[in-house]
């Protein structure tokens, strides 16, 4: 764990408290009715280098997941949600993927 990060990501502050991964950390810093729509350059330049656990053994700046954020706005809550998912798909920070790694590619 990088001794760099502005709170640790295990920690009361990091973690909310208790063990919450990735998208439940990235979800608690907004506020649904006061910060829609968001500007995602805005909201990394004030979270970028918040710790995000991805899971046990992994931690990353939130920044490094925004690489992979494609909208530039988010309307609502759930745009962000979606978005980041597909980032978390995207830059291969999900290990499990319930559908297979490409869920729109169906087998032969």
């Amino acid at each position: 764990m990088s001794s760099n990060w502005p709170v640790d990501p295990d920690g009361e502050e990091g973690s909310e408290g208790m063990r919450k991964f990735d998208m439940r950390i990235i979800a608690d810093k907004v506020n649904e009715e006061e910060d829609f729509p968001m500007d995602r350059d805005e909201f990394v330049a004030e979270y970028g280098d918040y710790p995000i656990r991805i899971n046990y053994e992994t931690v990353v700046p939130m920044s490094e997941i925004f690489e992979y954020v494609e909208p530039e706005e988010f309307e609502t809550m759930v745009d962000m949600h979606k978005a980041i998912g597909a980032a978390m798909r995207a830059g291969g920070f999900w290990k499990y993927h319930p559908q297979g790694k490409n869920p729109e590619k169906k087998p032969a």
